[in-house]
């Protein structure tokens, strides 16, 4: 019997659900473990505190599907203001507006949560039977030529020229159009997101979906979770009504994003028994380098990252000082309205950058955020969530050297000047300006800041006193509530996140189906 999609309109009172399972999140942890339970006769209850975005609601407008599909409009920063945080809200989640890289976690990664965090079950061999189904399901694939748009090619000519290594990126697309607009979802069906995969996979095996709907308060008993109290939001007005969900569960999964889930169960009282929560959070945070061409580039078109540089993915010491390294590094792929919005210039300079604004390309770099500088998240006095991330010492050597690289590629292949975006409107007219980077201050609003990959603050080990949940994603001291997103990473996965939030959503499934068995 085939599952179905309740929005806001569909629930006119309060009322009582009843399920097996609720999965509070629908991203890519939350989506995954639904399919992966409903697929062994689970009967499932999703529910997303986003709308619901079907392809016919997409219009490829940069500032209505941002609306649309991203927490609080992409506004919401850090509690010094210095760091956009980017997540979604919506059904599908992240996964709707994300770049579709899905990069399998790289064997050193999980060594290290093995051996230094004692995360057991968890490993290459426990891992490559989900990635290779998932391969199958999202068809990830690495981008052939034909996707690889002239920034693309630009940065893997310049990589080749520098003698850094660098491979086209896995892609999880099907029947690409090429229109750009990947950060506005996808129009075309062709990103294999969470919408038009894993959810209707679920719902044809029964699960349903309540959109517009916002888990509340966890009802706790002898340590088990009897349900929750979730409310509906009216979406027109993004406001709450007094219309409940009475949710009652024999489990409980929690995959609201690395952003959300440690909060939550802040919210709800845990934080004196579990005394990590929140803690070893990290975020990706990017920094970005405009370049300006002779030739056409039209960022904004194509797929965003066809190439990556592998170069620099672990950050090189020696002696214990750091050298270089500790980030990916792609071409950008940004469209017209945040991109001139993204140019700090006044007067002629911006202009002249404005008028030229085909042949403005770009560079973009997710830092590796290093293990002894992470950050919290923690609440306000009114209970939303306070992020505080410090950009310690090391932290602010590796984005030097990010921006430093980034600067570098780009003049290899024909860049005339080079804009660090960031109200400091750094100009760099050549190889003989970069030292200048080695002395950039890295403070808040100083660079333009995003973090797209939140980790952390529900982490994974072995008891109470060192992590949240254990090796079977059961938060600690509890039977049936478990946790199946990115907030269970001890550390930054070192590359696009999404598929190893998947992954682990399939260890996760078979645990909770083996506990109500």
């Amino acid at each position: 019997m085939s599952g179905k999609i309740f929005e806001w309109k569909d629930i006119a009172q309060s009322q009582t659900v009843t399920a097996d399972v609720c999965v509070i999140g629908s991203g890519c942890g939350g989506a995954t473990v639904a399919k992966k339970l409903a697929e062994r006769g689970r009967d499932v209850v999703i529910l997303e505190r986003g709308g619901y975005y079907p392809e016919t609601a997409m219009d490829q407008d940069e500032l209505n599907m941002n609306a649309k599909l991203s927490a609080d409009r992409s506004l919401r920063t850090s509690a010094d203001g210095g760091t956009l945080l980017l997540s979604g809200n919506n059904v599908g989640g992240a996964s709707v507006h994300y770049w579709a890289d899905s990069y399998r976690t790289p064997d050193d990664r999980l060594k290290l949560w093995a051996g230094e965090y004692g995360v057991e079950g968890h490993g290459l061999a426990d891992l490559t039977p989900a990635w290779d189904e998932l391969t199958q399901t999202l068809n990830v694939h690495p981008a052939d030529e034909e996707h690889h748009n002239r920034m693309n090619q630009l940065l893997r000519e310049g990589a080749r020229k520098l003698g850094w290594e660098g491979r086209p990126v896995p892609q999880a697309r099907k029947g690409c159009v090429k229109s750009g607009h990947c950060m506005q979802g996808c129009l075309y069906r062709a990103k294999q997101s969470q919408l038009v995969t894993h959810i209707p996979q679920a719902l044809a095996l029964g699960a349903r979906l309540y959109a517009d709907v916002e888990a509340q308060k966890l009802k706790i008993e002898d340590g088990r979770v009897t349900g929750l109290w979730a409310r509906v939001v009216d979406r027109p007005s993004n406001t709450p009504t007094e219309r409940w969900l009475n949710i009652k569960a024999d489990a409980v999964v929690l995959a609201a994003g690395g952003y959300n889930s440690a909060p939550y169960l802040m919210r709800n009282g845990l934080q004196k028994r579990l005394p990590m929560l929140g803690k070893q959070f990290g975020m990706n945070p990017t920094a970005i380098v405009h370049g300006l061409y002779d030739e056409d580039i039209v960022l904004w078109r194509n797929i965003p990252a066809a190439f990556g540089v592998e170069q620099f993915r672990l950050a090189r010491f020696d002696g214990g000082r750091y050298v270089e390294g500790g980030y990916l590094l792609m071409a950008n792929q940004i469209q017209p309205g945040l991109l001139g919005s993204s140019l700090p210039l006044m007067g002629d300079e911006l202009g002249e950058w404005m008028a030229r604004m085909p042949k403005i390309g770009g560079t973009i770099g997710w830092i590796d955020d290093p293990a002894d500088e992470l950050g919290e998240l923690k609440l306000n006095k009114d209970g939303s969530t306070r992020v505080e991330y410090p950009y310690g010492p090391l932290t602010q050597a590796i984005l030097r050297d990010l921006i430093k690289k980034q600067a570098l590629v780009q003049l290899e292949v024909g860049a005339k000047k080079l804009l660090v975006a960031g109200s400091d409107g750094i100009l760099l007219d050549g190889k003989k300006d970069l030292s200048r980077i080695d002395h950039m201050p890295i403070r808040a609003g100083g660079l333009m800041m995003a973090a797209p990959h939140p980790s952390g603050g529900c982490v994974m080990g072995t008891d109470e006193t060192d992590s949240v949940v254990d090796s079977t994603h059961r938060v600690h001291g509890f039977d049936n509530l478990f946790v199946a997103d990115s907030s269970v990473f001890p550390t930054p996965v070192s590359v696009d996140p999404s598929f190893t939030i998947m992954a682990f959503g399939y260890v996760a499934a078979r645990h909770i189906h083996d506990y109500l068995a």
